[in-house]
C-alpha cells in the first residue's frame, strides 16, 4: 500500500514561470515529450480566459472582494496530488486514472468550493503521474485576528463579519493542513493509498 501526496504552497503575484510549466509552454527537462499529448485540462476556462495566470485573476475580479490587494498578497496556493509512484502507474494500468481524477476534483471542490480552482492539469508525461490544481484562496467569514483585536485596548472601527475576503492564511493554518493530509487519505483509500 502506497501514499497519498498532497502538497500545497502559497504564490503570491501573477505565478506567471509556473504556468508555462503546468500549461507547457516551455518543455521541463524531465518531461516525455512523447508523451505530452496525454497531458489533460481538467478544468474548462470561463469565456475569454485562456491561461491558468489569465483564470487567477478572472477570480479575483469576479470574487466580489471590497479590500484592494496588495503586491505581497498570496493570489494563488498552488496544489499538487499524487501517490507513490507505484501505485499511480498500477492505478493508470487498470484505466482508473481518470476517475482518480474525478475523484481529486470533486474533493478540493468540495473542500474550498468549486469556483474557487480555477484551473486544474493532469500530467502524465512526466515519471509520475500527478495533478496541478490552482486555488484562489477566496474566503467568506470573520477574520481571525478580529478576537485578538477587540481584546487589545485600542478601538477599532466595526467591519462586516461576513465579507468576501482573500485569504491564504485561513486556508493554510497547521490545523488545517493536517486536516487536509487526513481527509485526503481517506478519500484515496479506494486507490490502495495511505495517509504519509
Amino acid at each position: 500500500m502506497g501514499y497519498a501526496v498532497l502538497h500545497m504552497e502559497k504564490t503570491s503575484g501573477t505565478d506567471t514561470a509556473m504556468s508555462a510549466h503546468i500549461e507547457r509552454t516551455i518543455k521541463p527537462k524531465n518531461a516525455d515529450e512523447s508523451r505530452t499529448h496525454l497531458n489533460r485540462e481538467l478544468i474548462r476556462f470561463p469565456d475569454g480566459v485562456e491561461s491558468r495566470t489569465q483564470a487567477i485573476q478572472y477570480r479575483l475580479d469576479t470574487a466580489g472582494l471590497t479590500r484592494k490587494i496588495g503586491n505581497n498578497q498570496v493570489r494563488a496556493i498552488r496544489i499538487n496530488v499524487s501517490g507513490t509512484h507505484e501505485d499511480m502507474e498500477r492505478i493508470e494500468k487498470e484505466g482508473r486514472l481518470g476517475e482518480w481524477c474525478a475523484d481529486n476534483m470533486k474533493y478540493f471542490a468540495d473542500l474550498f468550493g468549486k469556483e474557487n480552482i480555477v484551473a486544474a492539469h493532469l500530467h502524465r508525461d512526466e515519471e509520475t503521474p500527478h495533478i496541478h490544481i490552482t486555488l484562489v484562496p477566496i474566503v467568506k467569514g470573520e477574520r481571525k485576528r478580529r478576537k485578538r483585536e477587540e481584546q487589545a485596548k485600542k478601538r477599532y472601527r466595526k467591519k462586516p463579519t461576513n465579507i468576501i475576503r482573500l485569504c491564504a492564511d485561513d486556508i493554510m493554518t497547521r490545523l488545517k493542513l493536517k486536516s487536509y493530509q487526513d481527509t485526503y487519505a481517506i478519500a484515496m483509500a479506494k486507490y490502495g493509498l495511505q495517509r504519509g
